[in-house]
Protein backbone atom coordinates (compact mmCIF):
# COMPACT_ATOMS: atom_id res chain seq x y z
CA UNK A 1 0.00 0.00 0.00
CA UNK A 2 1.45 3.28 -1.10
CA UNK A 3 -0.43 6.45 0.67
CA UNK A 4 0.90 10.05 -0.64
CA UNK A 5 1.05 12.96 1.29
CA UNK A 6 0.49 16.22 0.26
CA UNK A 7 -0.11 19.63 2.92
CA UNK A 8 -0.68 23.22 2.66
CA UNK A 9 -1.37 23.93 -0.60
CA UNK A 10 -2.58 27.75 0.00
CA UNK A 11 -4.75 27.87 -3.17
CA UNK A 12 -5.51 31.21 -4.05
CA UNK A 13 -8.35 32.54 -6.47
CA UNK A 14 -6.74 32.13 -10.12
CA UNK A 15 -4.15 34.23 -11.16
CA UNK A 16 -3.62 35.72 -7.44
CA UNK A 17 -0.22 34.76 -5.53
CA UNK A 18 0.20 34.19 -2.39
CA UNK A 19 2.40 36.71 0.01
CA UNK A 20 2.30 38.38 -3.36
CA UNK A 21 5.30 36.03 -4.64
CA UNK A 22 3.94 32.61 -4.93
CA UNK A 23 2.00 30.83 -7.72
CA UNK A 24 0.71 27.78 -5.26
CA UNK A 25 -1.90 27.03 -8.05
CA UNK A 26 0.92 26.19 -10.70
CA UNK A 27 2.81 24.73 -8.01
CA UNK A 28 -0.75 22.59 -7.00
CA UNK A 29 -0.46 21.72 -11.23
CA UNK A 30 2.85 20.49 -10.71
CA UNK A 31 2.83 18.48 -7.64
CA UNK A 32 -0.71 16.62 -9.66
CA UNK A 33 1.53 15.79 -12.78
CA UNK A 34 4.43 14.21 -10.94
CA UNK A 35 2.32 12.19 -8.70
CA UNK A 36 0.33 10.96 -11.33
CA UNK A 37 3.75 10.30 -13.20
CA UNK A 38 4.93 8.33 -10.38
CA UNK A 39 6.05 4.19 -11.00
CA UNK A 40 4.44 2.54 -8.89
CA UNK A 41 1.32 4.87 -8.42
CA UNK A 42 0.14 6.01 -5.07
CA UNK A 43 -3.03 4.35 -4.11
CA UNK A 44 -4.41 7.37 -2.23
CA UNK A 45 -3.12 10.98 -1.85
CA UNK A 46 -4.05 12.28 1.70
CA UNK A 47 -3.87 16.16 1.73
CA UNK A 48 -3.65 17.67 5.18
CA UNK A 49 -4.86 20.97 5.36
CA UNK A 50 -4.86 24.51 4.56
CA UNK A 51 -6.21 22.96 1.17
CA UNK A 52 -6.57 27.11 0.26
CA UNK A 53 -5.78 30.48 1.72
CA UNK A 54 -8.71 32.26 2.93
CA UNK A 55 -11.26 29.74 2.74
CA UNK A 56 -13.65 31.53 0.02
CA UNK A 57 -15.84 30.13 -2.43
CA UNK A 58 -13.82 30.93 -5.18
CA UNK A 59 -10.95 29.56 -3.74
CA UNK A 60 -12.44 26.30 -3.32
CA UNK A 61 -13.85 26.10 -6.98
CA UNK A 62 -9.77 26.97 -8.34
CA UNK A 63 -9.02 23.87 -5.65
CA UNK A 64 -11.04 21.71 -7.47
CA UNK A 65 -10.81 22.90 -10.57
CA UNK A 66 -6.84 22.11 -9.97
CA UNK A 67 -7.38 18.73 -8.41
CA UNK A 68 -9.69 17.34 -11.49
CA UNK A 69 -6.64 15.68 -13.58
CA UNK A 70 -5.56 13.67 -10.34
CA UNK A 71 -5.76 10.16 -11.81
CA UNK A 72 -5.30 8.75 -7.56
CA UNK A 73 -8.33 8.91 -4.93
CA UNK A 74 -7.83 11.59 -2.54
CA UNK A 75 -9.10 12.51 0.92
CA UNK A 76 -9.59 16.38 1.84
CA UNK A 77 -8.43 17.66 5.38
CA UNK A 78 -9.11 21.26 6.82
CA UNK A 79 -6.44 23.25 8.17
CA UNK A 80 -6.63 26.74 10.09
CA UNK A 81 -7.02 28.50 6.86
CA UNK A 82 -9.94 26.22 5.76
CA UNK A 83 -13.62 27.10 6.23
CA UNK A 84 -15.49 23.84 6.60
CA UNK A 85 -18.98 25.20 5.09
CA UNK A 86 -17.30 26.10 2.18
CA UNK A 87 -15.09 22.96 1.74
CA UNK A 88 -18.71 20.71 2.07
CA UNK A 89 -20.14 22.99 0.00
CA UNK A 90 -17.53 22.98 -3.34
CA UNK A 91 -17.25 18.95 -2.56
CA UNK A 92 -20.83 17.98 -2.11
CA UNK A 93 -20.26 14.84 -3.90
CA UNK A 94 -18.13 14.07 -0.52
CA UNK A 95 -20.13 12.39 1.98
CA UNK A 96 -17.17 11.75 4.13
CA UNK A 97 -16.71 15.73 4.35
CA UNK A 98 -20.21 16.02 6.11
CA UNK A 99 -20.56 12.68 8.27
CA UNK A 100 -18.75 14.56 11.65
CA UNK A 101 -21.86 16.82 12.26
CA UNK A 102 -20.07 20.33 13.43
CA UNK A 103 -16.66 18.87 12.33
CA UNK A 104 -14.86 17.84 9.66
CA UNK A 105 -13.70 14.16 10.88
CA UNK A 106 -14.12 10.88 9.13
CA UNK A 107 -12.59 7.46 8.88
CA UNK A 108 -11.96 5.28 5.99
CA UNK A 109 -10.67 2.29 5.01
CA UNK A 110 -7.36 2.39 3.02
CA UNK A 111 -6.56 -1.02 1.97
CA UNK A 112 -5.40 -2.88 5.05
CA UNK A 113 -4.62 0.43 6.78
CA UNK A 114 -7.70 2.67 8.72
CA UNK A 115 -7.92 6.62 8.03
CA UNK A 116 -9.05 8.71 10.87
CA UNK A 117 -8.85 11.93 10.02
CA UNK A 118 -8.98 14.59 12.59
CA UNK A 119 -10.47 18.15 12.80
CA UNK A 120 -8.33 20.21 14.35
CA UNK A 121 -9.00 23.99 13.43
CA UNK A 122 -10.62 26.53 15.68
CA UNK A 123 -12.48 29.14 13.20
CA UNK A 124 -11.09 32.64 13.36
CA UNK A 125 -7.43 31.07 14.85
CA UNK A 126 -4.22 30.13 13.45
CA UNK A 127 -3.24 27.77 16.22
CA UNK A 128 -5.70 24.41 16.81
CA UNK A 129 -7.61 22.38 19.63
CA UNK A 130 -8.90 18.83 20.07
CA UNK A 131 -12.24 19.29 22.23
CA UNK A 132 -13.69 17.34 24.22
CA UNK A 133 -16.37 16.39 21.91
CA UNK A 134 -13.32 15.28 19.07
CA UNK A 135 -11.22 13.56 21.44
CA UNK A 136 -14.28 11.25 22.03
CA UNK A 137 -15.04 10.63 18.38
CA UNK A 138 -11.25 10.13 18.05
CA UNK A 139 -11.50 7.88 20.65
CA UNK A 140 -14.49 5.53 19.46
CA UNK A 141 -12.56 5.72 16.14
CA UNK A 142 -9.83 3.78 17.63
CA UNK A 143 -11.83 1.68 19.47
CA UNK A 144 -13.32 0.55 16.83
CA UNK A 145 -9.97 -0.27 14.92
CA UNK A 146 -8.05 -1.82 17.35
CA UNK A 147 -7.11 -4.69 15.59
CA UNK A 148 -5.93 -3.03 12.39
CA UNK A 149 -2.82 -0.51 11.95
CA UNK A 150 -4.17 2.67 11.85
CA UNK A 151 -2.96 6.78 10.42
CA UNK A 152 -3.98 9.22 12.57
CA UNK A 153 -4.44 12.63 10.88
CA UNK A 154 -4.72 16.21 11.26
CA UNK A 155 -3.61 19.76 10.33
CA UNK A 156 -1.83 20.92 13.21
CA UNK A 157 1.04 19.15 14.35
CA UNK A 158 0.59 17.87 18.40
CA UNK A 159 4.33 18.70 18.96
CA UNK A 160 6.73 21.47 19.27
CA UNK A 161 9.29 21.60 16.55
CA UNK A 162 11.68 24.70 17.71
CA UNK A 163 10.49 27.69 15.36
CA UNK A 164 9.12 29.84 17.68
CA UNK A 165 6.55 31.59 15.58
CA UNK A 166 5.11 28.21 14.37
CA UNK A 167 5.21 26.47 18.18
CA UNK A 168 2.88 29.35 18.96
CA UNK A 169 0.32 28.22 16.22
CA UNK A 170 0.56 24.82 16.68
CA UNK A 171 -2.40 22.16 18.43
CA UNK A 172 -3.05 23.07 22.22
CA UNK A 173 -0.70 21.56 24.33
CA UNK A 174 -3.30 20.63 26.87
CA UNK A 175 -5.15 19.05 23.86
CA UNK A 176 -1.80 17.87 22.47
CA UNK A 177 -1.12 15.98 25.63
CA UNK A 178 -4.46 14.15 25.73
CA UNK A 179 -4.01 13.24 22.61
CA UNK A 180 -0.76 11.48 22.66
CA UNK A 181 -2.27 9.40 26.13
CA UNK A 182 -5.22 8.35 24.12
CA UNK A 183 -2.80 7.21 20.91
CA UNK A 184 -0.28 5.60 23.57
CA UNK A 185 -3.03 3.02 24.96
CA UNK A 186 -3.60 1.70 21.07
CA UNK A 187 0.23 -0.02 20.27
CA UNK A 188 -1.94 -0.82 16.07
CA UNK A 189 -1.37 3.13 15.36
CA UNK A 190 1.22 3.35 12.96
CA UNK A 191 2.09 7.02 12.39
CA UNK A 192 0.56 10.44 13.20
CA UNK A 193 0.61 12.42 10.59
CA UNK A 194 0.47 16.33 10.17
CA UNK A 195 1.13 19.51 8.27
CA UNK A 196 0.81 23.64 9.28
CA UNK A 197 4.59 23.49 9.44
CA UNK A 198 5.87 23.12 6.08
CA UNK A 199 8.68 21.21 6.66
CA UNK A 200 9.15 17.23 7.12
CA UNK A 201 9.78 16.57 11.06
CA UNK A 202 9.42 13.35 12.92
CA UNK A 203 9.57 13.03 16.71
CA UNK A 204 8.53 10.00 18.85
CA UNK A 205 4.30 10.58 20.05
CA UNK A 206 2.25 8.63 22.52
CA UNK A 207 4.56 5.08 21.70
CA UNK A 208 4.29 6.00 17.91
CA UNK A 209 5.84 8.53 15.47
CA UNK A 210 4.85 12.12 14.47
CA UNK A 211 5.40 13.09 11.62
CA UNK A 212 4.56 16.85 9.59
CA UNK A 213 5.63 16.94 5.71
CA UNK A 214 7.37 19.77 3.22
CA UNK A 215 4.52 21.50 1.22
CA UNK A 216 3.99 21.60 -2.71
CA UNK A 217 4.89 25.59 -2.87
CA UNK A 218 6.69 27.34 0.03
CA UNK A 219 8.54 26.09 3.05
CA UNK A 220 8.54 27.61 6.47
CA UNK A 221 12.05 29.04 6.93
CA UNK A 222 14.02 26.81 9.22
CA UNK A 223 15.04 29.06 11.86
CA UNK A 224 15.32 27.18 15.24
CA UNK A 225 15.38 30.30 17.27
CA UNK A 226 12.56 31.15 20.00
CA UNK A 227 11.72 34.52 18.68
CA UNK A 228 12.22 33.40 14.90
CA UNK A 229 10.22 35.94 12.66
CA UNK A 230 7.66 34.23 10.60
CA UNK A 231 9.27 33.63 7.10
CA UNK A 232 8.85 31.66 4.10
CA UNK A 233 11.61 29.95 1.40
CA UNK A 234 11.04 28.98 -1.75
CA UNK A 235 12.57 25.97 -1.37
CA UNK A 236 11.99 22.78 -3.61
CA UNK A 237 8.58 21.77 -3.42
CA UNK A 238 8.21 18.17 -1.47
CA UNK A 239 5.69 15.94 -0.63
CA UNK A 240 5.69 12.17 1.11
CA UNK A 241 5.10 8.70 0.04
CA UNK A 242 4.28 6.80 2.95
CA UNK A 243 4.68 2.76 2.08
CA UNK A 244 2.92 0.02 4.31
CA UNK A 245 4.04 -3.53 4.28
CA UNK A 246 2.22 -5.96 7.34
CA UNK A 247 5.91 -6.97 7.71
CA UNK A 248 7.45 -3.59 7.89
CA UNK A 249 4.68 -1.26 9.33
CA UNK A 250 4.59 2.16 7.97
CA UNK A 251 8.10 2.91 5.71
CA UNK A 252 8.14 7.18 4.28
CA UNK A 253 10.01 8.46 2.22
CA UNK A 254 10.18 12.37 1.07
CA UNK A 255 10.26 13.01 -2.27
CA UNK A 256 10.52 16.44 -4.53
CA UNK A 257 8.34 17.67 -7.16
CA UNK A 258 10.99 18.60 -9.57
CA UNK A 259 12.82 15.59 -11.44
CA UNK A 260 16.57 15.84 -10.57
CA UNK A 261 19.16 14.35 -13.06
CA UNK A 262 19.49 11.02 -13.70
CA UNK A 263 19.08 8.57 -12.58
CA UNK A 264 22.91 6.88 -13.59
CA UNK A 265 24.21 3.66 -12.89
CA UNK A 266 26.02 2.53 -10.25
CA UNK A 267 27.94 0.20 -12.00
CA UNK A 268 29.49 -0.45 -15.26
CA UNK A 269 27.60 -3.03 -17.82
CA UNK A 270 29.89 -5.76 -16.93
CA UNK A 271 29.62 -5.32 -13.13
CA UNK A 272 32.11 -3.35 -11.98
CA UNK A 273 31.71 -0.15 -9.97
CA UNK A 274 32.00 2.85 -11.65
CA UNK A 275 35.15 4.57 -11.09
Amino acid sequence: MLLAQISDLHIKRPGALAYQRVDTGAALARCVAALNALVPRPDVVIMTGDLVDQGDAEQYAHLKTLLAPLEIPYYLLVGNHDDRTALREAFSERPELRSGGDFVHYAADLGALRLIALDSIVPGQSAGTLCDARLAWLETQLDAAKDRPVIVALHHPPFACGIGHMDELRLDPRAASRMEALIARYPNVERVICGHVHRPMFVRFGGTIASAVPAPAHQVALDLRDDAPSAFMLEPPAYALHRYDAGSGLVTHHAYVERAEGPYPFYEPEGGLID
